[in-house]
């Protein structure tokens, strides 16, 4: 793992431009794989919608934003059942600079993700992936997330699995 990279909430100066284009980059090898994930190529705009429906969390290594997530509160208009359950809170936006993936800090930011889902109350907490990103599937399961169930999003060309952690 890279040493100095810190993990906090989003501060007010933080840039969006710049958590959009870390978005693109963890994900452009999804999108390549040909997985229509919202954070392939969603607009600044959307990442701050995106951000203001929860608490963003951003990993910063000399100064640089290097990864990120959000923890969404339970979604009653959600078209999943598992994320609609007041108990649960939604990770998302989940995000690793290419050049950081693999040393732990994905790893460090579920924990983080999962501490203050913790000290909030929640019983739980849920995320959701394609399907056949087998990957992804797996490293959730190391984590200790277990598949509660899919869900087909609007205009996603793939079935997401469901997956939760009790906490």
């Amino acid at each position: 793992m890279k040493s100095g990279s810190i993990i906090r909430p989003i501060e007010p100066d933080d840039s969006l431009e710049e958590l959009t284009t870390l978005l693109h980059r963890a994900y452009a090898e999804l999108g390549q794989m040909g997985f229509n994930y919202t954070a392939v190529d969603q607009s600044p705009a959307i990442t701050a919608e995106r951000v203001l429906k929860g608490q963003c969390f951003v990993a910063v290594e000399a100064s640089k934003l290097v990864g990120t997530i959000t923890v969404t509160p339970p979604r009653l208009e959600s078209a999943c059942e598992h994320f609609r359950r007041a108990e649960v809170a939604a990770l998302n936006q989940f995000a690793v600079a290419p050049e950081n993936q693999s040393l732990g800090l994905g790893s460090r930011l579920l924990e983080y993700a999962e501490s203050w889902a913790r000290s909030h109350r929640y019983g739980a907490v849920a995320i959701d992936t394609a399907e056949p990103a087998s990957h992804l599937v797996s490293f959730y399961a190391r984590r200790g997330y277990i598949h509660v169930g899919w869900v087909q999003w609007t205009g996603k060309r793939y079935r997401s699995v469901v997956m939760s952690k009790e906490l």
